[in-house]
């Protein structure tokens, strides 16, 4: 049965719909209200706050802490720098990709590492000769992700105006002024809908003290609840992979074909080779030289050719609410060449988007391919072109200071 986060007494109150998901282990919330385009709106237009809290989260502390995470992680961090945040995946032993999340160096031998998949024993694991403990604090440590154009505005009134000086994915400690008391706590401008955001991490003992803060502070702001289903929808747009929906992680794929690498994923940014041997190393050495085999876009379903396809059998075109999280083929004339693993319409673009993945040689922004739709039990198939990722990528989520929104009235 799943558990209730520390922040659960408040966002009960307020799911009026009465779903839930079960997200590592703790109730999460999918929408407040019976659909989720309010939430959705508001957060591309003013703020919203989501309870996070269920990431695994993990403090890697010692003179060997930056050792450890170099062995594991695909980047190094022996020269990250205090108060930075660096987005990273972990892979195995043949370069496969285990978990993505993100490394926080918060001291010089004090890291916090989260992750969607538990991460405990690999982390103990792999420290064996070092100097370093890592210790579990999933349970103790609240999160909140306040997301949109006027998150800067609001959480300048709970932490003061230094907020505004804090460059993206970059982590400050703060002390939260929370019902007339200073309570310690770190924020990092990091989120998962690629917009302006901020994430707040908290003690779960003054988890409610720091909702109902924000809560006030972003009352004339239009700040609303946010739950999973406008997550899912604005990851999307800006090109977000998830685990166990885009990829399928080295530790639980049934077979080699299900295992993704991270210049499969897109994530060759990340990868460092030029530095001391890590975990999957020598694997991911040999892929660099010969190029993946595959690769992860964004595709632009042809909206045209999917309303024709059902006004063939006399309906409208049908789209679940949510994101559809299930798998599709993708053609180039009768062969396939990948599939396509999240699917939505953006309100804000006006366009049905996907994520996929395809073979190398199809994946060339601008190449026209066909993906499957069934409708009426029947396989047919519409045009989908592939599209450079992030589809949204608003000039905000970087810029220091933050951009001051338009001011609108609330949702």
């Amino acid at each position: 049965m799943p558990r209730p986060t520390p922040f659960h007494p408040r966002t009960s109150e307020l799911c009026t719909s009465l779903l839930y998901k079960e997200w590592a282990g703790c109730y999460a919330v999918r929408r407040y209200d019976v659909y989720h385009e309010r939430e959705y709106y508001a957060l591309r237009h003013q703020a919203t706050v989501m309870d996070a809290t269920p990431l695994y989260k993990y403090e890697v502390q010692g003179p060997d802490a930056a050792a450890l995470l170099s062995r594991v992680m695909v980047r190094g961090f022996m020269k990250a720098k205090p108060g930075r945040v660096a987005y990273v995946c972990w892979c195995d032993q043949h370069g496969k990709v285990l978990d993505d999340g993100t490394v926080t160096r918060l001291g010089e031998e004090h890291f916090r590492v989260t992750s969607a998949d538990p991460a405990l024993a690999w982390l103990q694991r792999n420290a064996r000769g070092l100097t370093v403990q890592v210790n579990d604090i999933s349970r103790t440590l609240g999160a909140l992700a306040l997301q949109g154009p006027r998150s800067c505005e609001i959480l300048r009134q709970i932490i003061g105006p230094s907020v505004a000086d804090l460059a993206f994915f970059g982590a400050i400690a703060v002390n939260y002024q929370l019902d007339g008391k200073s309570v310690e706590g770190v924020v990092t401008r990091t989120g998962y809908t690629g917009d302006l955001g901020y994430e707040l991490w908290i003690e779960a003992e003054h988890a409610l003290f720091l909702w109902d803060a924000l809560m006030e502070a972003g009352r004339i702001h239009g700040l609303l609840p946010m739950g999973l289903d406008a997550l899912d929808v604005a990851r999307v747009e800006a090109g977000f992979l998830l685990g166990g929906v885009d990829y399928t992680s080295a530790r639980t794929a049934f077979i080699e074909r299900q295992k993704s690498t991270p210049f499969e994923l897109g994530f060759d940014w990340m990868v460092k080779l030029k530095r001391p041997d890590f975990v999957g190393k020598a694997a991911l050495c040999s892929e660099k030289e010969r190029g993946p085999a595959r690769r992860f876009v964004g595709l632009e379903i042809h909206w045209d050719d999917f309303a024709d396809i059902h006004e063939a059998f006399g309906l409208p075109p049908h789209l679940t609410p949510e994101t559809c999280r299930e798998g599709v083929p993708l053609y180039a004339g009768q062969r396939q060449v990948g599939y396509a693993t999240s699917r939505t319409f953006s309100p804000l673009l006006k366009k049905y988007l996907a994520l996929a993945t395809l073979q190398s040689g199809h994946a060339e922004p601008g190449t026209e391919l066909q993906i499957e739709v069934t409708c009426e039990y029947e396989r047919k198939v519409a045009r989908a072109t592939v599209r450079e990722l992030p589809f949204y990528n608003p000039e905000r989520k970087k810029a220091k200071p933050p951009l001051a929104p338009a001011r609108e009235g609330p949702v």
